[in-house]
């Protein structure tokens, strides 16, 4: 089968656009961010008309057991196989500990069964610093040769300059790199977290402090 890839940048736009919506505020733990931003695809995918699962069953042969995936989305045809998934459509990856970003990574691209290998895939990484984007984009690169998934990559890390979070998406299809875009996140001031495209950031902040001037 040829497997279907999806605009996932399409997807980094909506993620972008809609994370206000999330209501994740600043006193929000860890736990609660990975389980909004999960849901929040979990719940996309469904308005696509897959089927969506949290901590779904993935064979990992390297490790000999079972690697559950943060989500998954399965499409079924009911016209094509009444009992089986056709294809794993999705797999998507949430980790906020920047010392597992390798193990993300290994989870996108394990060595699994071929029903399980996924179409599309999307990780969300925090990382230590920009320096760190690189290695492991090679890495994607690399491991992709074998798999030829549709990726996303999304990597968020903390500014202490500007005291926010810059976010890094890439895109990329079997042939390597396709896309980069780059967005903040920052807290309104009611103190929830929003994110915002870098172009666009910087009028939200010319207005901003214009409005505290004239204050």
């Amino acid at each position: 089968m040829d497997k279907q890839y999806f605009n996932l940048m399409q997807f980094f736009d909506g993620y972008v656009r809609n994370y206000r919506r999330m209501n994740l505020a600043k006193l929000h733990n860890r736990s609660m961010f990975t389980k909004r931003e999960i849901d929040y695809f979990a719940n996309l995918g469904e308005m696509l008309g897959f089927d969506s699962f949290i901590e779904d069953t993935k064979f990992d042969k390297t490790m000999g057991r079972s690697r559950p995936m943060d989500l998954s989305w399965w499409k079924y045809d009911g016209r094509v196989d009444e009992e089986n998934f056709l294809y794993l459509a999705l797999h998507l990856e949430r980790e906020s500990i920047w010392t597992k970003d390798m193990e993300t990574i290994e989870k996108l691209f394990s060595d699994t069964e071929e029903g399980f290998i996924p179409h599309n895939v999307i990780g969300i990484q925090y990382i230590e610093s920009v320096d760190r984007m690189e290695s492991l984009n090679e890495l994607i690169v690399q491991k992709n040769v074998v798999q030829n998934s549709n990726v996303l990559m999304i990597y968020r890390y903390y500014d202490a300059l500007f005291d926010v979070q810059r976010v890094y998406a890439y895109s990329f299809t079997p042939n390597g790199l396709k896309e980069v875009r780059k967005a903040i996140c920052d807290k309104d001031d009611s103190g929830y977290w929003f994110m915002s495209f870098e172009e666009e950031y910087a009028n939200f902040r010319k207005n901003k402090e214009a409005t505290n001037i004239m204050q």
